[in-house]
């Protein structure tokens, strides 16, 4: 099938996390993503293992977020090495970059430079802490950035409870987020383009996402004036909503009104606590959750966990396992929806990624190409698109510009 963003290409100087997802969801949008490497280290998530893909140096980390791309080495430092840059943004739409602030301006591949060079660019600078500010010169890390932002401060045991304290989600969610606000930012400023013939600078900022990220929670205090706590697995505006230990492992209940506590009261064989006046609707559950949630779970803890996904199931009352990764990969429905994506890699064969969630007419799109080796496209993107500057292009390899 034809893909929307293909005809679009994108030049992109990031590496890690934020940027290459978002550059990642672009290639399997049907664009066609150009990824700038350091000739010799490349991008640093090449290295972040062990786990590393059988055969390859090409750790796990690095696959996760490089699929569709050609990768290409250019040492930017070298003047010969911008002036390639330049000549690359000349045939392309669009510039990704997660440099500090101010740290391509020295080499000439900023905002304003590369606008002489193509006056329509859409340029996307990634940052910790966004283009000005106090913070702007700081380097930005996830991990720092849901400490910072707030998420570390509402995730995790309440201090009074045993292993209680801030915690980190399992994964890093601020790079995600910043990765798709920039993609979807992209692609508006194309659309934007497309009307008005203008480029656009689009400024990410990790601090700015973690906060938009707060949702419900910045609300809670904004609307309060109170600083909402953490509640482990529990919900500061639902209830009952949370984690329960059953005989045998534990579960997810997550009523989301009052039918379904009704419901749910029925399973439980507890039909009165949806008559107490107290526990009646969500808003009285929540201001009287300290009595109501000890009740349930004594009568959660008297049943197995198969008697309650089956039987609330059956009531059409929200509630799953909380299942290992391993077990989201066997799980009927990952499988049916095909989100273990098999590809095949040059170097070693068959390999599985995770596949874009997103489908067009019922069809996945997934770029073709699997995460590439560093350098591995270099003379073939730039001979492509630059045929006429051969001799240039055998200079900077000989010069080690280019590998």
């Amino acid at each position: 099938m034809e893909k929307p963003l293909e005809g679009i290409r994108v030049l992109d100087l990031s590496r890690i996390l934020a940027g290459p997802w978002c550059s990642q969801h672009l290639a399997d949008l049907g664009a066609e993503v150009i990824k700038v490497e350091h000739p010799q280290s490349g991008d640093d998530t090449r290295g972040w293992g062990p786990p590393y893909l059988t055969g390859t140096q090409q750790a796990a980390y690095y696959l996760s977020a490089n699929r569709g791309k050609r990768s290409i080495g250019v040492d930017i430092s070298l003047p010969e090495g911008q002036e390639l840059i330049r000549e690359l943004v000349g045939v392309c739409d669009v510039v990704l970059e997660n440099f500090k602030v101010g740290g391509l301006k020295r080499y000439g591949l900023d905002y304003e430079s590369l606008t002489e060079v193509k006056p329509d660019l859409i340029y996307c600078s990634i940052t910790g802490f966004g283009q000005n500010g106090p913070y702007a010169k700081r380097a930005g890390y996830d991990f720092l950035l849901q400490g910072m932002g707030g998420l570390m401060d509402i995730t995790g045991r309440p201090d009074t409870e045993p292993g209680g304290g801030p915690m980190k989600v399992g994964v890093a969610v601020v790079d995600l987020f910043s990765g798709m606000y920039a993609a979807t930012s992209i692609l508006s400023a194309l659309i934007g383009r497309s009307r008005t013939g203008k480029g656009a600078w689009i400024d990410v900022a990790l601090m700015d996402v973690q906060v938009s990220m707060l949702a419900n929670q910045a609300l809670n205090y904004l609307t309060s004036n109170k600083s909402p706590v953490r509640l482990g697995n529990a919900h500061p505006n639902i209830v009952p909503y949370q984690a329960f230990a059953t005989t045998n492992g534990n579960i997810i209940l997550a009523v989301g009104n009052d039918a379904q506590f009704k419901r749910f009261c029925k399973v439980a064989g507890a039909p009165q606590l949806a008559l107490d006046e107290r526990f009646s609707t969500n808003s009285k559950r929540v201001r009287n959750c300290e009595l109501l949630i000890p009740q349930l779970k004594n009568l959660i803890r008297e049943r197995p966990s198969e008697y309650w996904l089956e039987m609330l199931e059956c009531e059409g009352v929200p509630c799953g396992p909380i299942n290992s990764i391993a077990e989201v990969f066997a799980d009927p429905q990952v499988q049916h929806r095909n989100m273990k994506l098999h590809m095949e890699h040059p170097d070693v064969g068959a390999m599985s990624l995770v596949s874009n969630p997103v489908r067009f007419d019922d069809k996945h799109l997934n770029a073709e190409l699997p995460p590439p080796s560093l350098g591995e496209h270099t003379f073939s993107v730039l001979s492509n698109i630059l045929p006429e500057r051969k001799e240039f292009i055998d200079s900077l390899r000989l010069k080690g510009v280019i590998s």
